[in-house]
């Protein structure tokens, strides 16, 4: 049983969440492209975007991309760590991983492209 609370556990998640990004950023080459992507298109955002919602619609979906990235690299992990064997349901649990990845980039698209033009 954890009997870390208040601030002390508050500090050790964060530290457990920079580890997770520090292992994302170094293991995920598909995350660093989309973190650097983000570096790009969130000044952009702010120029595009007429008010605040708009703004919040097209940084919000580029923070939905890094989130899906990071839970299937975390379902791409576990399974690894499972069996590197090839197996229909492992194979199968990645696929859905790397298709929610692929919803988020279809769902940011739509948003940019519905607040440009």
């Amino acid at each position: 049983m954890n009997k870390n609370s208040g601030l002390t556990r508050v500090f050790k998640a964060f530290g457990y969440s920079m580890a997770g990004l520090k292992a994302a950023w170094l293991n995920e080459a598909a995350f660093r492209q989309e973190v650097l992507l983000c570096f790009v298109l969130i000044p952009l955002a702010f120029w595009l975007g007429e008010n605040g919602i708009e703004r919040a619609l097209l940084i919000s979906s580029l923070f939905l991309v890094l989130l899906t990235e990071l839970l299937n690299s975390a379902i791409e992990a576990v399974a690894d760590r499972i069996s590197q064997e090839q197996h229909p349901l492992i194979k199968q649990a990645k696929d859905i991983g790397s298709a929610a990845v692929f919803i988020a980039l279809c769902y940011t698209g739509v948003v940019w492209a519905l607040v440009s033009f």
